[in-house]
């Protein structure tokens, strides 16, 4: 587990604060304000991950995967991973995964103390080995289990989050799915925006529509396929679908299966 900072910006806190929530502090607010000032829409893109994230939850267990393991979890708000899959499937499983303290006490006093279906594990992202071992006291990795990688990876280099997608992936039994969003970049106002986050907060990577589209290699992408992150609904017709907002920058989002 990290040391508890309150002085210093955390990624969950800053994320609490944009949508809404009171696990936060001076320094994650003040951050999570510049950071608006200068892109007034990253609380909407946020709550636009938050609505995707549930959404792939939901299908991913009308198709009927009964375990979920939510990498990067972040601070618990409502819906959680296990209130929306639990509402398709009533036992299904979720391993929660993060390394901050504050998100750890959170999730292990509102979920798991008590609660067999919930398994929270504290470990560094990058040591997939010791992070699948923690998981699998609560999730069986021999039969299929949904991944999410939901606005994580632009916090690692392209090269690194590829790899770490690849390697949770390969850990997945075939007929498994993940659900993933990702910060794109594309232009001068999201330059910005990563520069601000860098100056305050942890690092930030610039992702491309090519790095993106490269991500899930040889996973079976579902349709709609890569998406923005709003408009993430199997099923609906083109125009019935959201309108794409007029903005640089957003939030790509697919939903893949595991061969």
């Amino acid at each position: 587990m990290s040391e508890f900072d309150v002085y210093t910006p955390s990624i969950a806190r800053v994320y609490d604060f944009w949508l809404g929530g009171k696990d936060n502090y001076a320094a994650d607010r003040e951050l999570g304000e510049k950071i608006l000032a200068q892109y007034p829409v990253t609380a909407d893109i946020v709550r636009e991950n938050k609505q995707f994230l549930a959404r792939a939850v939901t299908w991913v267990a009308n198709e009927g995967i009964r375990q979920f393991i939510d990498l990067g979890a972040g601070l618990p708000t409502s819906p959680s991973t296990q209130e929306t899959a639990q509402a398709v499937i009533p036992d299904a499983r979720v391993a929660y995964v993060d390394t901050d303290p504050i998100v750890l006490v959170r999730l292990r006093a509102l979920f798991a103390h008590g609660n067999p279906s919930v398994t929270v594990v504290d470990g560094d992202l990058h040591d997939v080995d010791a992070i699948l071992a923690g998981v699998a006291g609560g999730i069986d990795l021999k039969t299929p289990a949904c991944l999410m990688m939901g606005s994580l990876l632009h916090f690692f280099p392209v090269d690194v989050g590829r790899d770490l997608l690849g390697r949770y992936a390969a850990a997945l039994a075939p007929g498994s799915y993940v659900i993933l969003s990702v910060g794109r970049s594309d232009g001068e106002v999201s330059d910005r925006f990563i520069d601000t986050y860098r100056q305050s907060g942890p690092s930030l990577y610039s992702y491309s529509a090519a790095d993106i589209a490269a991500l899930p290699g040889s996973l079976e992408v579902v349709p709609p396929g890569i998406t923005e992150a709003l408009r993430w609904w199997p099923g609906v017709a083109e125009e019935d679908l959201p309108a794409l907002p007029s903005r640089n920058g957003g939030l790509a989002a697919f939903v893949a299966r595991v061969r």
